[in-house]
């Protein structure tokens, strides 16, 4: 048998000949909220409006809607929906921007 010779080849030539290629930026694609919206249903709209109302029994004070969302830790919108809600039923008075409970 005869013995084959082990060669190394050689390693390729680096690429740094070849310019570079501009890089093409695309246009940002919009971002998508991490929720899709709230549901507008009279099933969540209840849910939202106990959260609401027990955040607001709660603090035992007039609240802002910011401060209402905090309290409940739900969404801003989520709040208004809920508020909506007491607001029909006559459970809610407002003044100077605040809500509290009638």
């Amino acid at each position: 048998m005869a013995e084959k010779k082990t060669t190394k080849k050689a390693a390729a030539p680096a690429k740094a000949a070849e310019p570079k290629k501009a890089a093409v930026k695309k246009a940002a694609a919009p971002k998508k909220a991490a929720k899709a919206g709230v549901a507008v249903n009279a099933e969540n709209a209840g849910f939202k409006a106990g959260d609401v109302y027990q955040a607001l029994a709660a603090a035992e004070k007039a609240l802002t809607v910011k401060e209402i969302a905090k309290a409940a830790k739900i969404s801003e919108e989520e709040t208004l929906l809920g508020l909506g809600w007491l607001f029909k039923e006559g459970k809610l008075a407002s003044a100077d921007e605040k809500i509290t409970l009638a």
